[in-house]
């Protein structure tokens, strides 16, 4: 059995192109060509594809989104993003939408089908400019984890009624300690945090949930 794919993208050459090109391998039987977002989570359904090649930007909408709703309605899926972008806004947002793959439009032919091939087989295959971010995204998030820690369990009810647009005044009365104690604390929290002000920490600790 050959390795079922579906193209998704909204510029007819690229996906004449790649239908053209990847018909002459022997593995692989291009299924149906989709041309936004929306269609390729209809033909997702409709033909039962192992392998999608999804493009990022289309209309209707977009790769990333599609993505997200096709891997809840079928799981078992493989989706490989192919963009032109490799920057961490189009890449940490794809990974986590559930694609498999991440492959750039400049890739070599024989490149793409290889990472075509190795994600069928279960593995993950993301372009090395893409990785890179991913492993950068990573680090970052290890860190900001690690500055949380350092936070006492008092000082994160304070950031906690920070969050919730208190004044000193307001989070002293309602943790039952000083304003002065209270002022301590969020000095401490700034400094811990490595952030300027008490809008950037609320900011943090809402992407925290803290």
């Amino acid at each position: 059995m050959g390795i079922k794919v579906l193209i998704a993208d909204d510029h007819k050459v690229v996906r004449r192109g790649l239908y053209f090109f990847l018909r002459t391998q022997e593995d692989i039987e291009i299924l149906g060509e989709a041309e936004n977002g929306k269609e390729a989570v209809e033909l997702a359904n409709e033909l039962q594809p192992d392998i999608i090649l999804m493009d990022v930007m289309m209309p209707v909408m977009n790769g990333i989104e599609a993505t997200k709703v096709i891997k809840e309605q079928n799981p078992h899926m493989k989706i490989i993003i192919l963009t032109s972008f490799s920057d961490q806004d189009h890449v940490i947002p794809a990974i986590k939408s559930g694609a498999t793959g991440y492959q750039l439009k400049d890739v070599e032919p024989d490149e793409l089908v290889k990472t075509i091939r190795n994600v069928h087989l279960g593995q993950n295959h993301v372009h090395p400019k893409a990785m890179s971010h991913m492993m950068s995204h990573m680090t970052d998030q290890k860190q900001e984890n690690n500055l949380v820690e350092q936070l006492t369990k008092r000082e994160r009810e304070v950031l906690s009624e920070i969050t919730n647009g208190k004044s000193n005044k307001e989070i002293a009365d309602s943790l039952n300690i000083t304003e002065k104690t209270v002022k301590t604390h969020v000095s401490n929290i700034l400094s811990k945090l490595h952030l300027a002000d008490r809008t950037q920490a609320a900011l943090f600790a809402v992407k925290h949930k803290l």
